[in-house]
């Protein structure tokens, strides 16, 4: 498949900076991939296209306040993005401003005001931007990125370091069920959800079980190449415990939809189904799915609207088939609907 099948126009006033007032306000476009027909609707009344015996799989990952800043001695400025933590209180990260920082300089990590709070000192410089940073404390990276960090929101979406406005991110940019950490981005379809939608639907006779994907960096990575095939995707760790995997695999014994909240869950669904079923399992999944592929376990999905070339974009092609998804779009856009993290949702079925 050429990649350019994946390209669209998309107005920039589009690109939702801001969530929705309230969750669960946001609009939610019913695709139906089978009748070929759309219906315009709001999230919070996504019930109505739901019955007893539906599961819901949710990617329970939180999101970790990844985004931080430095400075060199000289004053220059450094922005980075917290990847992961390697042995020896080693952080691999992502730089900006990293090309003239020499191996062995020390890195001024600042706190939300801007004062110098770790230091660091860059070890290693790795393909594509990456970098490994020495951590000069003891203290937990998760307590380091608490102090230091602001929430790690795609760069589509404008912000400087304003403390107040990150606070009102770091809640919002986050789903109201997030448990494990480990996320460097969120699971965006999950984010519409409120307890009280979730409380609504469980009484309506709709099961929940999770999942965790911690989403990385890579998912925002632009496909470059000509044809999508050539693309290699990036790595992301998942998890399903023994319990949730029973509830999905009931569901489905029962007739019950499977129904994965975010492309998140879609792929960690994928990976690990055998057969049509679950088991318990941990692990990473490099998985990439474009139209051809044969899905085994997921019979429908929530999911924001994706970037042009994306492989989220594949994904969902390779689910509701390239032409119902691209006349979706274009409806979509018609109708100003709001696009990509912090935008509307559809539901396809």
């Amino acid at each position: 498949m050429k990649t350019e099948q994946l390209n669209y126009d998309l107005p920039a006033e589009l690109i939702a900076q801001h969530p929705a007032d309230i969750r669960g306000d946001s609009r939610l476009l019913i695709v139906d991939r089978f009748a070929e027909k759309l219906f315009d609707s709001q999230f919070n009344a996504i019930g109505d296209f739901l019955v007893p015996g539906d599961c819901l799989v949710l990617n329970d990952t939180r999101v970790l306040c990844a985004r931080f800043f430095g400075q060199r001695a000289s004053g220059a400025k450094l922005e980075g993005l917290f990847l992961r933590e390697n042995e020896g209180r080693t952080w691999q990260v992502m730089l900006k401003g990293a090309r003239k920082v020499k191996i062995g300089e020390t890195i001024y990590l600042k706190d939300k005001e801007n004062n110098d709070k770790y230091q660091a000192v860059l070890k290693e410089k790795l393909p594509d931007g990456k970098c490994l940073l020495k951590i000069g404390t003891d203290i937990g990276v998760e307590s380091i990125l608490e102090d230091i960090g602001f929430p790690p929101l795609p760069p589509y979406i404008k912000r400087g370091r304003d403390a107040g406005q990150a606070e009102i991110d770091k809640l919002r940019y986050q789903t109201v069920y997030a448990q494990k950490s480990g996320a460097v981005a969120a699971p965006t379809a999950g984010m519409h959800f409120t307890n009280e939608l979730i409380e609504q639907l469980k009484g309506k006779g709709v099961t929940f079980a999770y999942v965790t994907l911690h989403v990385g960096a890579g998912t925002f990575k632009p496909v470059t190449a000509e044809n999508l095939g050539d693309h290699e995707i990036h790595i992301e760790r998942f998890s399903i415990d023994g319990e949730n995997a029973e509830l999905i695999n009931n569901a489905k014994e029962k007739g019950g939809r499977i129904i994965a909240v975010g492309t998140t869950s879609v792929r960690t669904l994928e990976a690990i189904g055998e057969g049509g079923k679950l088991r318990a399992s941990n692990g990473t999944t490099q998985l990439f799915i474009q139209p051809g592929y044969k899905f085994k376990i997921v019979d429908a999905m929530i999911t924001n609207f994706h970037l042009p070339k994306s492989t989220l974009l594949a994904l969902v092609g390779a689910f509701a088939g390239m032409e119902n998804v691209m006349a979706a779009y274009r409806h979509a856009i018609d109708q100003r609907y709001r696009f990509f993290s912090y935008g509307d949702a559809m539901l396809i079925v």
